[in-house]
C-alpha cells in the first residue's frame, strides 16, 4: 500500500490548497532540477517516492518555507 502524504500538516504552512498546488508545483521544480528521474528515496524510509510526494512532505516537515510575493514583486 503506498503512502500518502500529510496534506493536513502541509495546509498548516500555508494559507490555502490553491497556495499548497502553487508551492508543491515549486518545489517539485527544484527537485526535478536535481535530477531527471521523477522519483526521489526518502531518506527516513529509505524508499522510493514520487517528487510531488516528497514536495508536500517537504512543506509539510517546514523544511522548506513557503514565501509570498508582492504584487510589485510579480
Amino acid at each position: 500500500m503506498s503512502r500518502r502524504p500529510n496534506i493536513e500538516e502541509a495546509l498548516k504552512h500555508v494559507s490555502s490548497r490553491y497556495e499548497l498546488v502553487h508551492a508543491a508545483a515549486k518545489r517539485v521544480e527544484q527537485l526535478m532540477a536535481e535530477g531527471e528521474d521523477f522519483f526521489v528515496r526518502d531518506k527516513v524510509k529509505k524508499e522510493m517516492v514520487k517528487k510531488t510526494f516528497q514536495a508536500i512532505e517537504d512543506i509539510a516537515l517546514g523544511k522548506v518555507k513557503v514565501v509570498k510575493l508582492r504584487e510589485e514583486e510579480v
